[in-house]
């Protein structure tokens, strides 16, 4: 077992959350992990990416060359565009599909949408409509996570588990809030279909 996994957002997005669900997971299962993160100059819109390898044998390095990234998990569409030269040409890439407008020039949505549709391997789906649905916008991670669970490797009990771990010290909603958030995004990418 083989994955690397980039994770692309902006700061406020929660996406080191979804690297600590998935951290906490894979050490659960013995399975070996590395992660290298960049955070944005501001707390809030910054730039914020992180690399996660994960395997079954030893990993030298925490970082992912381009052209090797098995998926891309995406708060922002985007963040998503921008790792694209990472994707192998069979990877996969799950992106929510509402931007953050952070910047005066951001690209009309028509044309980041037709961009991502383009690929052979993509989910674009509405984390935050979804995370709605669940309690809570801040969700919206888990959504995304749940949407690209199918594409980790790690199985779905696993996650769950470990967003139960990374959210113990929060109220009990909270956690439930997440999971179900999580659940949602997991049965959309199960009732989705995709190119071989």
């Amino acid at each position: 077992m083989k994955k690397d996994i980039i994770l692309a957002g902006v700061g406020g997005q929660g996406l080191l959350s979804i690297a600590a669900v998935i951290a906490r997971a894979a050490h659960a299962l013995d399975i070996n992990m590395k992660q290298a993160e960049v955070h944005g100059m501001a707390q809030r819109g910054g730039v914020v990416q992180a690399h996660v390898r994960l395997s079954d044998r030893p990993i030298h390095s925490d970082l992912i060359r381009e052209g090797t990234a098995n998926l891309i998990l995406a708060t922002e569409p985007m963040e998503a565009l921008r790792y694209l030269p990472f994707l192998t040409p069979a990877g996969m890439i799950v992106v929510n599909s509402v931007p953050f407008k952070n910047i005066e020039s951001y690209p009309e949505e028509k044309a980041l949408r037709a961009e991502i549709e383009a690929l052979s391997h993509h989910m674009l789906l509405d984390a935050v409509a979804l995370a709605k649905d669940a309690g809570s916008i801040r969700c919206a991670n888990m959504v995304v996570l749940g949407a690209g669970a199918p594409f980790l490797g790690i199985p779905a009990e696993a996650l769950r588990e470990a967003i139960t771990y990374v959210f113990h010290g929060k109220a009990s909603e909270v956690i439930e809030t997440n999971i179900k958030g999580f659940n949602l995004g997991l049965k959309r990418a199960l009732y989705a279909t995709f190119p071989p």
